[in-house]
């Protein structure tokens, strides 16, 4: 495994929601009923029953790993209501559901002497023939641009939601290595918003609030529904009725809001707005994770995509809460146990490409030491506030003025400050930058 962060890092986000399952449901089929109708038409219906069937499993394959659920007086574990949901479904540990899933697996991969690097940047995917051969990336610890020759590769990074705030936010690499190795991205036309993000700040709070007491409301105190946030009204988040017992299980919430805002939110209401906090976009996948093209009749040998670098399908123009972070589990779980089996029957190929790919490497980063253009800030910013114009819509005019921006942007080029090599960050965010512009131009040319 390379990650170009360090380990826990992805443990620090704010979680938007827990993992929906259908605790106590006969079946998995309302689950799937309200995922089609949060995406419409979009949905891939058989990807959405796959991944909602296997809900109840993997959520006791992490309690079986340690994982410490909430729980209800007879001992089942605490299902809420969420929006969208027609039944109480979301589960786990709180808003700390996503901390403790993070180190469950990282203690997994620990277990089983599976070698992690940290702090490498990958950089581009090497792939002959639409067969997979290896990765480059950049070791932030040496300066040093490093290949490695691969049978298989799973694509597993963060979204591409940094691309409406920082990069440090999710640069979507995994999705950005596809689209320049050449794979056709998916699902790239719907970003969904999130509806509590506190106004003024990139804070995210968990949808598991809605069901523990906490109420939306407009500022004449009617009782709304998330959608009023999305569409622009003025609203608040009132938490101060907030279940007695749900406090332990939300405090690191309260802390948060403390901390960025000054609000305390047993006595005061939280403003809101709407943000880009998941992005459901990136490489096509079947069931077992493979990248697929023509239609999913046919599969770039060796490449797997699974979480945010991964697109199945299951949610389609919306999203029900609660799926992100089942898909992902599910999605990942797949993806591993098909290149595990792929990769032990399969030869390595010759290493030739990937010693071209690794020189190329070097090329695109003395380029940036070196060439002309703007400054990695400066490229930064713009972004955002290109993408921030569209802000989600599909609107001809608006999306043609983004492209004709990025366009300008990526000719305008992108220079260093810090000529170094060794832990430079400032290296690190351009090469994020350079994907994210990838990802940027496949969304405003996206149909939908």
């Amino acid at each position: 495994m390379i990650d170009s962060y360090g380990t826990g890092a992805s443990s620090g986000g704010a979680p938007t929601a827990s993992l929906a399952a259908s605790i106590e449901e006969t079946d998995s089929s309302a689950h799937l009923e309200d995922t089609i109708a949060a995406g419409g038409d979009f949905v891939n219906e058989g990807a959405a029953t796959r991944i909602c069937s296997q809900a109840v499993s993997t959520l006791a394959e992490l309690e079986k790993w340690g994982l410490v659920l909430r729980r209800t007086d007879a001992g089942l574990p605490h299902a809420s209501e969420a929006p969208g949901h027609t039944r109480p479904r979301m589960t786990g540990c709180g808003d700390s559901t996503l901390r403790e899933v993070t180190r469950i697996l990282e203690e997994q991969a620990i277990k089983r002497s599976i070698p992690r690097r940290t702090e490498i940047v990958p950089i581009s995917l090497v792939m002959d023939n639409q067969q997979v051969r290896g990765i480059v990336a950049f070791d932030l610890m040496t300066g040093q641009v490093v290949s490695i020759q691969a049978k298989a590769i799973i694509l597993a990074t963060e979204g591409h939601q940094g691309m409406w705030s920082d990069a440090s936010q999710g640069a979507g690499e995994g999705a950005a290595m596809a689209a320049k190795a050449g794979v056709s991205l998916a699902g790239m036309a719907h970003t969904p918003r999130h509806a509590l993000t506190i106004s003024g700040t990139d804070l995210k709070l968990p949808f598991d609030l809605l069901g523990s007491g906490g109420r939306l409301r407009r500022a004449d105190g009617e009782d709304i529904a998330p959608k009023a946030v999305l569409d622009g009204e003025q609203c608040v988040l009132d938490l101060r009725f907030l279940d007695s017992e749900a406090g332990v299980w939300f405090a690191q919430t309260t802390r948060r809001v403390k901390d960025r805002t000054g609000l305390d939110i047993s006595i005061d209401v939280i403003p809101l707005s709407s943000a880009v906090a998941d992005t459901t976009g990136g490489a096509p996948v079947d069931e077992h994770g493979r990248v697929t093209f023509d239609n999913g009749n046919m599969w770039f040998t060796g490449l797997y995509a699974a979480g945010r670098s991964a697109h199945t399908g299951m949610h389609g123009s919306g999203l029900l809460p609660g799926n992100i972070l089942l898909e992902d589990l599910v999605v990942g779980s797949s993806a591993g146990a098909h290149a595990g089996e792929w990769a032990t029957h399969a030869n390595f190929a010759s290493s030739s490409t990937v010693e071209v790919a690794s020189q190329a490497a070097e090329a695109q980063i003395e380029r940036l030491s070196t060439g002309p253009g703007d400054s990695v800030s400066l490229v930064s910013s713009t972004l955002t506030s290109i993408m921030s114009a569209v802000n989600g819509t599909r609107d001809e005019g608006a999306l043609a003025k983004a492209a004709e921006n990025l366009s300008k942007l990526h000719h305008s080029g992108m220079t260093l400050t810090d000529k170094s090599r060794v832990m430079n960050t400032e290296l690190a965010t351009a090469l994020r930058l350079q994907g994210m512009l990838t990802l940027a131009e496949s969304i405003v040319s996206a149909e939908d």
